[in-house]
């Protein structure tokens, strides 16, 4: 995993985590990237200073373990989620769509968008929402 420091082309600062840099360089040429502030889909890295990481100690505390109640909520929301729910990966736009117009049942489905294909969505009074976190991949 890697955390780089992005900018969108309006200058809005944010960070996320990428698999690896290959998998940032691939999400960014899909479009796939998006400003977390605007949704503008010009977001390239920003400057950022190298992280310097310390030996761990006994009283580390497990970074994987939700500790707050809003860690908790989102943890149990992703559970409920990805149980309840059928991943359609990259194909979510044409699922939510085909279900809205009834040529496919409705069912509760979570995937994957481009700024551009959800903002037509939005547009397009789908009923569609962002999720706050990131989703594990299942295979249909």
């Amino acid at each position: 995993m890697i955390q780089y420091a992005l900018r969108c082309d309006q200058g809005h600062e944010f960070d996320s985590w990428f698999q690896s840099a290959s998998a940032f360089d691939a999400l960014k040429a899909a479009g796939h990237l998006t400003c977390v502030v605007c949704g503008a889909t010009s977001v390239d890295k920003a400057i950022m200073a190298p992280r310097v990481s310390v030996p761990a100690t006994k009283d580390a505390a497990d970074l994987r373990k939700a500790e707050t109640p809003e860690e908790k909520a989102l943890a149990e929301l992703k559970t409920h989620v990805e149980t309840n729910a059928d991943y359609v990966g990259s194909k979510f736009a044409q699922e939510a769509r085909s279900m809205y117009l009834g040529s496919a049942p409705e069912r509760p489905i979570y995937g994957e968008a481009n700024g551009a294909e959800a903002k037509k969505l939005i547009e397009d009074g789908v009923p569609v929402v962002p999720l706050p976190f990131t989703p594990t991949k299942k295979a249909n």
